[in-house]
């Protein structure tokens, strides 16, 4: 692609080093209790900038949209017209899918280094281009062949990276706390309009900031109701490894040119994290390495001997 950027090498390796933790123990508490937190202040301001230059390899600038909504009429189509999937044209938003902090985070809440990050998502709205307005869910019905648990194991972590502030007139994510919602039954997946609208509370913060909940928890998206406002997010979804039943993405179906750029620039981690073979694995060989370097060009082999 020729818009692609890339990183520095090693630079998520000097990343790792400097930055310190940013999802607390208190905030996974919450996201076990109430089943969501927010936390401001995720993206340090310069990481923020890079993500926020980056959306406009792939989405018209909110000031060239609402000069002529016509002339962007993609968005129009339906209040998911406006989802990228990843990977993506840029590494500065490649990279906040596998955030060091979020990662960390993942694991810690879900107990183990064997993650899976199953699907990203970039997501654009721009008011009036669509009816994002949504009825309560849960995201189990699209992310898992069976239903949650109550016990609270085989959780799944869903994540929105806020790109642009949110406010109440920017389509906030409308959350029914757990207590609130947990007697409500597993199917029918959507809930009539207006139920628990008492009990919903919206997902408001700057740029920056990480929302995280489960695909157990109601939930909905809104309407932006300001004039010429608009939402950007990244959206990166992580469970443990080793089911078969859950996930949302086959990584290897689109793309491929824009693998062929980013495989080479992942730590092996950050490879792992989609599953691609580690290490060691009875995978490699002679042949395998030989073909797997011609098809990633810049990829350092040399783990895999």
């Amino acid at each position: 692609m020729s818009n692609w950027t890339a990183r520095t090498p090693g630079s998520v390796r000097v990343l790792v080093q400097c930055r310190a933790v940013r999802v607390s123990d208190a905030a996974l508490d919450q996201v076990r209790k109430r089943g969501f937190a927010l936390v401001e202040g995720f993206l340090g301001q310069e990481e923020l900038t890079a993500a926020q230059d980056a959306l406009w390899l792939h989405y018209p600038r909110p000031e060239e949209y609402f000069a002529d909504p016509s002339g962007h009429a993609r968005y129009a189509a339906s209040q998911f017209a406006g989802v990228e999937e990843f990977p993506y044209r840029s590494w500065d938003l490649n990279r906040l899918a596998f955030h060091p902090d979020l990662v960390d985070a993942a694991e810690r809440y879900l107990g183990t280094p064997e993650l899976h990050l199953y699907k990203v998502e970039l997501w654009a709205k721009y008011s009036r281009a669509a009816d994002y307005d949504q009825p309560l869910h849960r995201d189990y019905g699209s992310h898992s062949l069976v239903v949650p648990r109550d016990d609270g194991t085989y959780q799944q972590l869903t994540t929105f990276i806020f790109l642009s502030d949110v406010t109440e007139a920017d389509g906030p994510t409308r959350i029914v706390p757990y207590d609130d919602g947990r007697d409500a039954p597993y199917t029918p997946l959507y809930l009539p309009f207006g139920a628990f609208a008492d009990a919903e509370v919206a997902a408001t913060g700057p740029a920056g900031s990480l929302l995280v909940y489960r695909t157990d928890i109601l939930h909905r998206g809104s309407n932006l109701t300001g004039a010429a406002r608009s939402r950007f997010s990244l959206l990166a979804d992580y469970q443990a490894r080793g089911t078969t039943w859950r996930g949302k993405m086959s990584w290897p179906k689109d793309s491929p040119q824009r693998w062929a750029k980013l495989i080479p620039q992942c730590s092996v981690r950050e490879r792992d994290l989609f599953g691609f073979p580690r290490p060691g694995d009875a995978y490699w060989n002679d042949q395998t390495r030989v073909d797997v370097a011609a098809r990633y060009p810049d990829i350092d082999m040399t783990p895999y001997r």
